[in-house]
């Protein structure tokens, strides 16, 4: 079975970048946002760096994490959120990942092109290494699948939930998952049911449903189903009220499906709800090039490099921005800062190549 992840595979630096990309943005790399840190020339080296100057340098944002593990940035913040990534360090709404998460994440990313959902995956994890969901993720280069089961490899044995022995005719690695798997089209209309009630009757049961619902949002956006996904959100929003962000994902989700008038608006609501959310005030400056208000788009990205100097994603929307507006020299001092700042980026090369042009010109 191909993966179900494989048509959303251009997330690029911010968690909703697609193909729909138009104007600057298409300038990208990889097609997609980033957040923006400041222009100041004496930068730490990366996320607020420590002494270790190179491993530093080696952090990856969620974007960068995307890219390099081929799976939509809601797979990655789906990893976080339930403990199977570990962020090295935060700043805000951001997350930085070093290179042993990066090495989980390419075992989480393997069983996620075998077909499994996320949720799958989840459960899967939970059974083999039960409270330890960083330490299943770590294992997973000894994960085996057998249509929707999980083992782990232990020498020439394999070994289920609970320790039990497995039979001989599991698979070699990862293998093709069976058919009739992914997610119930419908199921996320009987969580929603579900989320609704607990909100009405049994207030008890929210965080739970909460959870579950977030869940099935990661599955279904991960699966390019954008709508149902914001469907699911919302739902959250119901029963939980406002937040930033919960808004923030509905307005990944209105993005992602083509409404950017209607994301614009849920941008600005989740800065309203939080000043410090990096993440939604880079985006909506992405959405306001991308509706052509070049102008306002430069100033909400300054003021995410304001605040967060060393998010390198940033560094590299904003020298697309200015070039789009012919203010070459700003736009090649942030592309510098960029590969300053995030040497192994997936859009590193791109930024030298463009470097490399602008000298030879």
């Amino acid at each position: 079975m191909t993966s179900r992840v494989k048509d959303d595979q251009s997330d690029a630096p911010h968690a909703s970048a697609t193909r729909r990309r138009r104007g600057p943005l298409r300038k990208n790399a990889a097609g997609g946002r980033t957040p923006n840190p400041s222009p100041s020339t004496s930068l730490p080296l990366f996320a607020g760096g420590e002494d270790d100057e190179s491993g530093v340098r080696r952090l990856y944002t969620v974007a960068m994490m995307a890219a390099v593990l081929d799976v939509p940035q809601a797979a990655v913040r789906h990893w976080s959120r339930t403990g199977q990534l570990e962020p090295k360090r935060r700043a805000d709404s951001i997350e930085w990942f070093d290179f042993e998460q990066l090495v989980a994440g390419r075992q989480l990313a393997r069983l996620l092109g075998s077909g499994l959902s996320l949720r799958e995956i989840d459960a899967g994890l939970r059974a083999l290494a039960p409270g330890e969901p960083a330490v299943a993720a770590r294992c997973g280069d000894r994960i085996v699948v057998d249509g929707r089961r999980l083992s782990i490899r232990n020498g020439d044995r394999l070994v289920g939930s609970g320790g039990q022995l497995q039979l001989g005719f599991y698979s070699e690695g990862v293998g093709a998952a069976a058919e009739g798997g992914g997610h119930d089209p419908l199921a996320w209309r009987s969580v929603v049911g579900r989320i609704e009630a607990t909100a009405e009757h049994e207030e008890s049961e929210g965080p739970t449903c909460v959870a579950e619902l977030l869940d099935l949002a990661a599955d279904l956006e991960a699966a390019g189903e954008f709508v149902e996904a914001a469907e699911a959100i919302r739902a959250v929003l119901q029963a939980t009220g406002p937040s930033a962000p919960v808004v923030f994902m509905l307005a990944e989700l209105l993005y992602r499906s083509g409404d950017l008038t209607a994301a614009r608006e849920r941008y600005y609501t989740a800065v309203e709800l939080d000043a410090d959310h990096l993440e939604a005030r880079a985006s909506l400056g992405c959405v306001l090039a991308e509706l052509g208000d070049q102008d306002l788009a430069i100033a909400a990205l300054e003021g995410v490099l304001h605040q967060q100097p060393d998010y390198a994603d940033a560094h590299w929307q904003m020298a697309g921005l200015l070039e789009a507006v012919d203010r070459e020299p700003e736009a090649r001092r942030h592309l510098e800062i960029f590969v300053s700042l995030a040497p192994e980026s997936p859009w590193a090369d791109a930024a030298r190549d463009k470097l490399h042009a602008g000298t030879t010109d």
